[in-house]
């Protein structure tokens, strides 16, 4: 179990997506969950990610200032990962 920094509700890891900054304070999406650095997780919705988004979450989270284009690829990747599951199944 992991907690959403969005919404400070518990998850299994497999519900989550991984964000993580590296040492060079670069932040990207972890689809494997094992890059080094520091990591946050937020759920795999849409409107979480949105609201990551609007709170601007993860500048908070790793005081580092993030571009939007960020934010947009994640809710992105998030809206994939959620198709594929209702697709799919786990």
């Amino acid at each position: 179990m992991r907690k959403d920094i969005v919404t400070n509700q518990m998850f299994p890891k497999k519900e989550l997506v991984r964000i993580v900054k590296n040492k060079e304070d670069e932040v990207s999406i972890d689809p494997t969950g094992k890059a080094a650095g520091r990591g946050a997780y937020i759920g795999l919705d849409v409107e979480i990610a949105k609201q990551a988004k609007k709170k601007r979450t993860f500048d908070q989270a790793f005081k580092v200032k993030i571009d939007d284009q960020f934010y947009d690829e994640l809710i992105a990747y998030v809206d994939h990962q959620q198709a594929r599951k209702e697709l799919f199944g786990k």
